[in-house]
């Protein structure tokens, strides 16, 4: 998805969006909990090892060898979050649209009363600002 970039990305906020990738990479590989905890260690110290390097080169190279070896490393088959884009759940909310509302049976509405008094009010206003816009509607009459 190319997008045009309209913030500026700091230093750290890049690592620690490499570390949280690396971190998901080796949940990738790894299913048996321990031996992924184990890497996730050792991914963490091999982080921390290199946190206090105040050389701003240095440091941009370090990140952009460890972006290398991400790329080098992902899993053939990530994982993907159900609502997380690209998974399967992604963008499936449903909001029913208003008017299903008024299909209820009265005895449903009757346990929401102030909040079907509210509405019954708000559709009122509506109409009437709609017809001060717009004109009542025309309906044809048939005359046959």
């Amino acid at each position: 998805m190319s997008y045009i970039p309209y913030e500026i990305i700091t230093h750290k906020r890049q690592v620690c969006s490499l570390y949280k990738k690396a971190c998901r990479t080796i949940e990738d590989w790894y299913h048996y909990r321990p031996l992924m905890r184990i890497n996730i260690i050792r991914l963490r110290k091999r982080f921390d090892d290199n946190k206090n390097i105040i050389d701003v080169p240095t440091a941009q190279e370090l990140l952009k060898k460890g972006q290398h070896e991400l790329w080098a490393n992902q899993h053939y088959y990530p994982h993907q979050f159900p609502s997380s884009p690209g998974g399967t759940a992604f963008d499936r909310d449903c909001f029913p649209p208003d008017w299903v509302l008024d299909s209820w049976h009265p005895l449903e509405k009757a346990q929401y009363p102030k909040y079907f008094a509210k509405r019954e009010e708000r559709k009122k206003e509506y109409i009437a600002l709609w017809e001060k816009r717009w004109g009542k509607p025309f309906i044809p009459h048939d005359d046959h």
